[in-house]
Parts: C-alpha cells; structure tokens; sequence
C-alpha cells in the first residue's frame, strides 16, 4: 500500500495548545508503573490518576458504562472505579496475575485470564466469588464474550491455541490451533464471527463461532513492506462494525482495516511498541498507547491523521475512554 506520512511532535501533556477546547470524553490509561492515568481525549492534558494496585494492566467498563473494571496483576485483584467520580467502590480477588478479562453482556461477572495459572476464573460481580476456573493453555492472554453471553473465547499466547469455553457450564468445547501467541479477542457480526489476533505472525484468525471452525486468515504483513515486524496486538470495532482498528506492536503503527475484505484502507504512525488502542465514545479519535515509547498517540479519524502525542511516561499498557 502506499506510505504515508505525519508530522508526529511529541508534547508534554502540560503544554496543551490554549486554542484546543477540552473534549466531552476522558482517557483512561493503565500505566503499569503506577495507577490509571485520568487524560483529555481532545487535548492530551493529563487530568490526575486513579491509585490502582500494583501493575495495572486490562481495562473495561460495565454495561452502563458507569463503572470502570481495572485488572491489578501485581496486586491478584480486579477493582471497580466510578467512572465520573473517580472513586474505587469495589475490590475483588481474582485468581492470581489477571490480565486481560471481559464483562458479560448483563454485568454479572467478569471472565478472567490468569496468566500464571493457566486458567480462565469466572468472578460473580454480585456475590464477589470466584465460581469456575477452566483449565486452559498456558499464559493466557485475551479473552471476550460473545454479544449473547454464551460463549467464551481465551487466548493460550504459549500454546498458540484459542480456547472455546461454555458460560453457562464452564466447559472447554474445542482447542484451536491459530497463530503465534495470539493476544486479543474481537466478536464481530452479532458474535457470529471472532477475530483473534497474532502478535508474532502479524495475522488475524477469524472463526465461525456456531462451528468453532476457521473462515479464514487475515495477513497483515501483506500490506505492509517495512523494517520493523509486522505484528497484531489489541483490536477495536466500530459499533456498526464497519471498520476494525488493530494495534501493530513492534510495528509502531495502528492500522484500519475493512472487515469484509480485510483489506488495510488507512495506517498512522505511533511510538515504539503499540499495545493498546481504544475508540472514543462518538468514534471520531482513536487512542494508542506504545509502552516502550512511554506515549499516547491521538488520532482523529475524520480527518485521517494523528492530532497530537503526549508523553506520559512509565510503561502505559491498555487504554478506554468514556463519556464525562
């Protein structure tokens, strides 16, 4: 495809350009060297930190996007935050080193990747327990569920395998081989299709989930002839799922991609090491945050460029953002 450039000037977030208007969104960062940064998603000013336990890390928020769910891996724990006031207002145990998890569709419990234990734990929101531990993989790393609530996919980044699990029952249905350690879960079409990416092959595997069979395979590295790997990290979708968004990694890029043809229609340029991507709530900024570069990187997606970087320091890992 044909390369593009950016002007990419890196900023403080205190020297904030007087002319930018705060947006009506605020960032959330999980810094795995302190708490959650707490950023305006127009301008880049960091705003203050919610006091996470150690090694923050997988982040998402409740159905009613009113609550913030933070994975403390350092401190084996998930914490709820309030989204507008800032408040922790719940703790749990999570089984040890959680990473990434998902919340299901009715906010009931949170299915978590425990890297170290090789498990996936089904954690009750409401009573605050631990009710399933599923054998997995080792090292598992992404994990979603489905729009239904039904099924469950985990990602095993060592055994190079995806994971179908039964919600209601915990069963493992099927083991699948995809590529080399893959790290993120994205249900598309209804959940009828899942997207599970490979960060050492640069590939994307989609599944038939009613089948647990693969459709066939997304290859990044053709549309990209570059120096550095080309890799697939942490995936977003458009609510109408008409474009997904996949963090490129050592690849120091994010990519937008056509889901029906898979096709790379648009690139931007990050810092070193992009993790974490995540959208703004009217979908017109998409955030990234590249751990090594110790930088998030501000997108706006209307008018195809990056609006502005601010470094932020530390080892910034996951990234959200949510209405004020």
């Amino acid at each position: 495809m044909k390369r593009q450039t950016a002007a990419v000037a890196f900023v403080l977030a205190a020297s904030c350009s007087p002319q930018r208007q705060p947006s009506n969104d605020i960032v959330f960062v999980s810094n795995e060297t302190g708490g959650v940064m707490l950023i305006d998603g127009a301008t880049g000013k960091v705003e203050g930190q919610l006091a996470t336990g150690r090694r923050p890390r997988g982040m998402e928020f409740s159905p009613d996007r009113r609550t913030l769910y933070v994975a403390a891996s350092n401190a084996n724990r998930i914490e709820a935050w309030n989204v507008h006031t800032h408040k922790l207002v719940a703790t749990y145990a999570s089984g040890t080193d959680p990473e990434r998890f998902a919340i299901s569709p009715d906010g009931g419990t949170a299915y978590i990747a425990n890297e170290d234990h090789s498990a996936v734990s089904f954690l009750d929101l409401k009573s605050g327990r631990i009710t399933r531990e599923v054998a997995v993989g080792p090292e598992p790393e992404g994990v979603g569920v489905s729009p239904d609530g039904k099924l469950v996919i985990a990602t095993s980044e060592v055994a190079n395998l995806a994971h179908f699990i039964e919600t209601a029952t915990g069963r493992l249905l099927d083991s699948v081989p995809v590529g080399g350690r893959p790290r993120f879960v994205l249900f598309l079409n209804g959940g009828r299709v899942a997207w599970i990416s490979s960060e050492q092959r640069g590939t994307i595997t989609v599944f038939d989930t009613s089948t647990r069979k693969v459709v066939r395979t997304i290859d990044l590295t053709k549309s990209f002839d570059i120096s550095e790997p080309v890799q697939a990290v942490e995936m977003r979708a458009l609510k109408d799922g008409s474009r997904v968004y996949v963090a490129m990694g050592r690849a120091n890029r994010v990519a937008e991609l056509d889901p029906v043809s898979g096709k790379v229609l648009r690139w931007w340029p990050t810092a070193l090491r992009t993790w974490g991507i995540g959208l703004s709530p009217d979908e017109t900024r998409l955030y990234a945050v590249s751990g090594l570069g110790e930088v998030l990187t501000i997108i706006d997606l209307r008018k195809g460029e990056v609006a502005r970087t601010v470094r932020i320091g530390g080892r910034p890992w996951g990234v959200v953002a949510a209405r004020r």
